[in-house]
């Protein structure tokens, strides 16, 4: 039973038990793209369903790799199959638990708020925006942000750190971003703005809507939008969001070839390829 229940693995070359930070990247690549699809499933069409579904699972994750064993997480035995013809990458075992003792602490704070007590607001926004950060420097940088806090509340320093951060002290010339490196990137997000103002991007993403078809009549419902939504902005994403839209508005699409292409018919995607053509 201890053999379960035991956090990190036992090298005989370190002093400090480790996991494999290869594995735990793409364990949280995996939960970043589900966290993701649901973000913007609540974000965009306002159904929070796949969120409630999200947050369970990543909170029953997250419990396996605190309080039992991270060897049976889900999502880290999906990364260690991903990752498995890879060199193994160790790294210290107990920055990482406290890391992922914060990522509990935030899913279950979800939980809570919105599969049991189902609110929804800026709290949950801004909860979730924190986890699609922790997790996305995770799986796109190895960076573990919460880890970076371990220091602060514990004696002895983290050993082991993705990358050996914690043991560098000087960066050799590979790792120096020089100015005309940074002359590109700023070049590059200019052209990225001239690309996205051009009257071809511009006009294809401009829809002509239709007079008001109907009234959406909600029962019992009190749709009076609250002063911080209306602060931030985000008046018409409330209403959404908590089923007070006023109006169902039809997309109509002028002088466009609607012609359902030979391949979509073939594929079964006749009705997929209209709905991202704004041909309904």
């Amino acid at each position: 039973m201890s053999k379960v229940l035991e956090f990190g693995e036992k090298v005989d070359e370190y002093d400090v038990r480790v996991l494999n930070e290869r594995e735990i990247r793409a364990g949280a690549g995996i939960l970043f793209l589900f966290a993701m699809i649901s973000f913007l499933n609540s974000w965009l069409i306002g159904d929070f369903s796949v969120t409630r579904i999200f947050v369970t699972i990543f909170l029953f994750d997250f419990f396996i790799r605190v309080f039992i064993n991270p060897k049976y997480a889900p999502s880290l035995i999906l990364g260690r199959f991903a990752v498995r013809n890879q060199q193994v990458e160790y790294v210290g075992a107990s920055q990482k638990r406290f890391a992922w003792g914060v990522g509990f602490g935030l899913a279950l704070l979800m939980f809570y708020l919105i599969v049991i007590q189902n609110v929804i607001g800026p709290l949950n926004l801004l909860v979730c925006l924190v986890c699609l950060g922790l997790l996305f420097f995770e799986s796109a940088f190895g960076v573990c942000l919460a880890c970076g806090v371990y220091n602060l509340f514990h004696a002895e320093r983290a050993k082991l750190c993705p990358g050996n951060n914690c043991e560098l002290e000087q960066r050799v010339t590979i790792q120096k971003v020089s100015l005309v490196q940074l002359i590109v990137v700023v070049l590059f997000m200019g052209l990225l703005f001239v690309v996205s103002n051009t009257p071809l991007i511009s006009e294809g993403m401009q829809v002509a809507l239709e007079d008001e078809v109907s009234e959406v009549i909600v029962e019992e419902k009190d749709c009076t939008v609250p002063e911080f939504a209306i602060a931030m902005g985000h008046e018409e994403k409330w209403k959404l969001h908590n089923g007070c839209t006023d109006k169902v508005s039809t997309v109509t699409v002028e002088e466009k070839d609607c012609t359902v292409p030979e391949f979509a018919i073939a594929m079964g995607h006749e009705e997929k390829w209209k709905l991202h053509n704004g041909c309904d």
